[in-house]
């Protein structure tokens, strides 16, 4: 299982086996770089284990506050910080921790395990319960290593795959037998393997009482100030952080906060694809302002996409789940080309989630049937449509549908738009961005940190009014906040994305992949969609798009390139 999982730690390995217990750590060295930091991790006096994949940001004043309490430390990293804060506070002590986590505490004594997985789900852990007891992981691909596995798949998560393109909420995963730990969340496992969870953190839109009398100057100043707390905490780390720089808004504010900081030789990277008919495939003039006002020290990385091609299968068999977004081979790529300079970056994700940059947030706020309406931008097709394209066998309930209703009804989240905000910060963003920078720079053996998910910043962010957010093309806030901080030709420029014209629809030698992927043998015997559906995509891939601008046959076919992939 360990092995599966070389590339998110190639640096060392190690292994504790005591009782009914076994642990198996990948390590990949950024903080205390030395054997102390070792994992498994044990403490003999204090009776306890660890296996931890993640960054603590603020282990350092967590130290210092354990040492006064007379614990005594033989490491200078932030695992053993998790251990004696553990027994220092108990379960509790999660709710102290600054940074991005998912861990599994062994108690020696009364056999008692605890997992554990951070706020916003940026460190990912999976699980299987089964005649062998119950396994946990990474990623999925280590518990099929494990063997013994319910690989049959899920219904329910079809449903959700289909509906939510690619986004599959926890606890389910694509097959029955492997579930995930929901983002903020603690399982324990007594000695008789009965499982409790409960959930630490909570996320409120609600006004707040100390926002009162805020101006919108007021909320500027604010939004800075978290950002710059959560970007310079970012820089904890015993080797060099790097920064994606795509040249929009938010990662290039990110740039511009860390040089205010005093951090000095700032490595940026840009990524870039050859240009296809008036499709321009890089945004290095955007990128290139930033690098010189900052004077980072700037890497401009040119991919040849006719190598797209064998890296989309490698990155779809790095996936721990199917994933459709078409950037996932462009970050991919990327990933593999930067980390060939540094270990660590930061990266500019949730910002739109957060911040409200996208265009589904502004209709929301005159809505009067908040289901309805996020459904008719958000979901990739009825219930109806879904019927007509699977196979009766994998056909039960909406469960997208009732999912959404049910989150919705939930309170803490006043307005329709407000709804809309938390569904996408607490499932979407955890299930598809998040995912997709876990899985695409940890196969590369790269740490990325993602200061929009400081938790303090998503919980300042929840409370700011969403009038500020969505004005103006959305992030109006954010927006306007950075013109003191970075150029503005970067804050008044057209909204980009990650390019890759070549894969942007499915042509040539990509059309062929998604083909034979649901044409050929394996697809054929496990007769998942029906025939007709198939051949109506088949004949017109380009007619067939979501309300999302996605393509309808890329997810039936990625869906089936990753169960291949992966032999389920």
């Amino acid at each position: 299982m360990a092995d599966v999982m070389t590339a998110r730690g190639p640096d060392a390995h190690g292994l504790y086996v005591q009782g009914r217990v076994g642990l198996a750590h990948r390590r990949l060295k950024i903080i205390d770089l030395s054997d102390a930091a070792q994992q498994p991790m044990v403490d003999a006096a204090l009776g306890l284990a660890i296996v931890y994949n993640g960054a603590i940001y603020n282990y350092k004043e967590l130290r210092l506050e354990l040492e006064g309490k007379g614990y005594t430390f033989f490491s200078q990293g932030d695992t053993e910080v998790l251990l004696k804060a553990y027994h220092a506070w108990g379960p509790d002590f999660v709710k102290r921790l600054n940074g991005m986590f998912a861990f599994a505490l062994v108690e020696r004594d009364s056999g008692r395990v605890l997992l554990g997985r951070d706020r916003l789900g940026i460190k990912p852990l999976y699980y299987t319960h089964g005649g062998q007891g119950i396994r946990f992981a990474s990623s999925l691909p280590a518990l099929l290593k494990g063997g013994g596995v319910d690989t049959r798949l899920d219904p329910v998560a079809l449903n959700y795959y289909m509906s939510f393109h690619a986004v599959v909420p926890a606890p389910h995963t694509m097959i029955r037998g492997v579930r995930k730990l929901p983002a903020g969340t603690l399982a324990t496992i007594e000695p008789d393997n009965t499982w409790h969870e409960r959930s630490f953190w909570s996320l409120s839109f609600e006004p707040r009482e100390e926002h009162k009398n805020f101006t919108f100057e007021d909320w500027k100043a604010a939004t800075l100030d978290v950002l710059r707390r959560s970007v310079k905490r970012r820089l904890v780390a015993d080797v060099p952080v790097g920064v994606l720089l795509s040249g929009g808004l938010d990662s290039s504010l990110i740039v511009g906060l860390l040089a205010e900081s005093g951090a000095s030789g700032i490595e940026t990277f840009s990524i870039g694809f050859e240009t296809v008919g008036e499709e321009k495939g890089d945004e290095f003039m955007y990128s290139d302002i930033v690098a010189k006002h900052f004077q980072t020290s700037h890497h401009q990385l040119f991919v040849d996409s006719s190598k797209a091609l064998p890296a989309l299968r490698e990155c779809i068999a790095n996936m721990s789940e199917p994933m459709v977004s078409h950037d996932n081979v462009g970050f991919y790529m990327l990933s593999k080309e930067v980390a060939k300079y540094v270990k660590v970056v930061q990266s500019g994700q949730g910002a739109d989630e957060i911040f409200g940059g996208y265009h589904w947030y502004p209709p929301m706020l005159e809505s009067t049937d908040s289901v309805r309406d996020y459904a008719r931008v958000f979901v990739d097709r009825n219930f109806d449509e879904y019927r007509e394209m699977m196979q009766a066998a994998y056909v039960e309930e909406d469960y997208a549908r009732q999912f959404l209703e049910a989150h919705f009804a939930e309170p803490g989240a006043p307005r329709p738009v407000d709804k809309a905000f938390r569904i996408d910060t607490r499932i979407m963003l955890v299930d598809d961005p998040v995912k997709r920078v876990d899985n695409n720079t940890m196969a590369a053996s790269l740490e990325a940190r993602v200061p929009f998910l400081d938790h303090e910043v998503v919980e300042f962010a929840a409370a700011v009014p969403a009038e500020h957010k969505i004005a103006k093309g959305g992030k109006y806030v954010l927006a306007e906040a950075a013109r003191s901080v970075i150029p503005h030709e970067v804050i008044d420029r057209p909204k980009g994305y990650f390019p890759m014209p070549s894969l942007k629809y499915l042509r040539g030698p990509f059309l062929e992949l998604a083909r034979d992927a649901l044409l050929n043998q394996a697809a054929t015997d496990r007769g998942l969609y029906q025939k007709a559906y198939v051949e109506k995509l088949l004949k017109e891939p380009e007619k067939h798009i979501t309300p999302l601008r996605g393509s309808k046959l890329w997810q039936l076919s990625l869906l089936e390139l990753w169960l291949q992939a992966h032999g389920i």
